[in-house]
Formats: structure tokens, C-alpha cells, sequence
């Protein structure tokens, strides 16, 4: 008997997750994943993660315009 998968991927071409030693090319894989399930929930994880960066790029931006506010102009030089 072989020992379980210590790594997962989702298989973009089959459309399920795959072991690491049964994973095929590298552009139809995403990964790796430390269980089934994550790998099989990639998609969840992805759309948490972009909704996370989008929230902190709005922040920053936000945090930049803020600063470019001046009610004064510049002292001259």
C-alpha cells in the first residue's frame, strides 16, 4: 500500500483534485495543497484572497489620495 499524498493539486483539464505523483502538466495544475479538500476548494481560496488584496489596494489608494490632499500649497524653495 503506497503512503497518502503529502501535497494535492486541482487539475484545471479534469476538473478534480489530484495527488502529487499523478499530477499532470504544470499549466493545467494549480498548487500545491496540503490536503483534498483545499485543493478540491481552490476557488473559495482564490476569491477570498483577491477580495482580501482588492480591500488593502483600496486602503492604500485611499491612504494616497488622503495624503495628496493639502489645504496649503508647498513652502517654495
Amino acid at each position: 500500500m503506497s503512503e497518502p499524498a503529502t501535497e494535492w493539486y486541482w487539475d484545471l483539464h479534469n476538473h478534480r483534485a489530484v495527488p502529487a505523483d499523478e499530477r499532470g502538466r504544470g499549466d493545467h495544475m494549480l498548487g500545491p495543497y496540503p490536503t483534498k479538500g483545499a485543493a478540491e476548494n481552490w476557488k473559495v481560496m482564490v476569491e477570498t484572497r483577491n477580495e482580501a488584496w482588492q480591500q488593502e489596494d483600496d486602503r492604500w489608494n485611499k491612504m494616497g489620495d488622503e495624503s495628496h490632499e493639502r489645504t496649503e500649497p508647498p513652502p517654495a524653495h
